[in-house]
């Protein structure tokens, strides 16, 4: 049985398994919490690396802080989501406006059918 979202939502450890040795629990704590603290740092890194894009930057944000990008170009956490993911407000209100923007879908061009063999 995994026990990978207990770090993340709950922030306790994960259950005792029937029988098993104190030493044996508190190893498997340990390094369930150690894989969870390098995911961690693994994403924040990934927050700011620079060969990703603003807009895979903010989804970084958006998955750790489980908050989807405000719609409000004026929102606080504009600023704050620019910060964390060293971007500009300016680069952070870019991807709002272009989340915004009305979905273009391309013209369906009917191919002509061929007609019916007898």
């Amino acid at each position: 049985m995994t026990h990978e979202k207990w770090t993340q939502h709950t922030r306790s450890a994960p259950p005792p398994i029937a029988g098993e040795l104190a030493t044996d629990y508190r190893a498997r704590a340990a390094a369930v919490e150690y894989e969870a603290r390098e995911r961690r740092r693994q994403e924040l890194a990934e927050q700011v690396a620079v060969q990703n894009t603003p807009e895979q930057r903010i989804r970084v944000w958006e998955r750790l802080h489980e908050l989807n990008l405000p719609k409000k170009g004026t929102h606080p956490l504009v600023r704050i989501i620019a910060a964390d993911t060293e971007l500009t407000v300016e680069q952070v209100r870019e991807e709002q406006d272009r989340r915004l923007a009305p979905v273009k879908h391309e013209p369906v061009i009917a191919t002509p059918s061929l007609p019916p063999r007898f």
